[in-house]
């Protein structure tokens, strides 16, 4: 059996946290490739009860982003509720997976970019965007709900500000730079700033699930592993459409 293994690696399981459903938040919980060893081996080993089936005949590399960006990305969209308009800003790897489920679910996505980044915008429409620019741009609709997924703090009072009253700005990455102080009036009319923090089994075996049914399908640019420096180069430069994946 081919199984897929996250970034949760281990929990406590005995905690408050555990207790309530919530074991991404567990104080002594363990990693894959941070604290625990494996994230870049052939083989490791690691606790069935964190590993999920996946599908047999599927190439890996387009496997290996459905369990990072697209489990953050599942977890930023159910953070976001019910939300029929939602604004991504950041599309790389966690937003044009997430894109597709939002999409299949009958909810209008704006895809917010780096500024001129047309690249990026022509994928988001290819992927069914009603709409892609650049963060600098106001959306042509208010939106019930905004995902950031670049670490950029200067873009919540944006995400906040293209929200309707009653708004949720969902922020779905690990890191973010510095959150510029703001006018309360972006917050004001219960509207709502949120983080996420890593992923409970649940989602993955829902999204796992529900990526099959879709299909989502990742779009990936692969490089050898030796060749991880390159990949962080591009990474951050915004030179990569969708996902890069490392090979050992």
């Amino acid at each position: 059996m081919r199984v897929g293994i996250p970034w949760l690696g281990t929990t406590c399981g005995v905690c408050g946290y555990c207790a309530e459903g919530r074991e991404n938040l567990c104080d002594e919980a363990r990693f894959t490739g941070y604290d625990l060893d494996g994230g870049y081996a052939e083989l490791c080993v690691a606790d069935a009860r964190f590993c999920f089936p996946l599908d047999e005949s599927a190439n890996a590399a387009g496997l290996a982003p459905l369990l990072c960006a697209g489990l953050i990305g599942y977890r930023s969209l159910r953070m976001a509720g019910d939300a029929g308009r939602i604004g991504i800003f950041g599309f790389g790897a966690a937003a044009h997976l997430v894109t597709q489920v939002a999409i299949f679910e009958e909810r209008e996505v704006y895809a917010f970019t780096r500024p001129g980044d047309l690249a990026a915008q022509t994928m988001a429409r290819d992927l069914g965007c009603v709409w892609a620019g650049g963060s600098d741009e106001p959306p042509p609709e208010p939106l019930d709900a905004a995902i950031i997924f670049a670490p950029v703090g200067a873009l919540v009072p944006l995400a906040l500000k293209a929200a309707r009253k009653g708004g949720t700005v969902v922020c779905g990455g690990i890191y973010m730079s510095r959150i510029p102080a703001f006018d309360y009036d972006l917050l004001w009319g219960e509207r709502s700033i949120c983080s996420v923090a890593n992923l409970v089994r649940q989602d993955a075996i829902e999204f796992l699930e529900l990526a099959r049914r879709v299909p989502v399908v990742a779009r990936t640019t692969v490089f050898p592993l030796r060749h991880a420096n390159e990949a962080l180069d591009r990474l951050r430069a915004g030179s990569i459409s969708g996902a890069a994946v490392l090979v050992p």
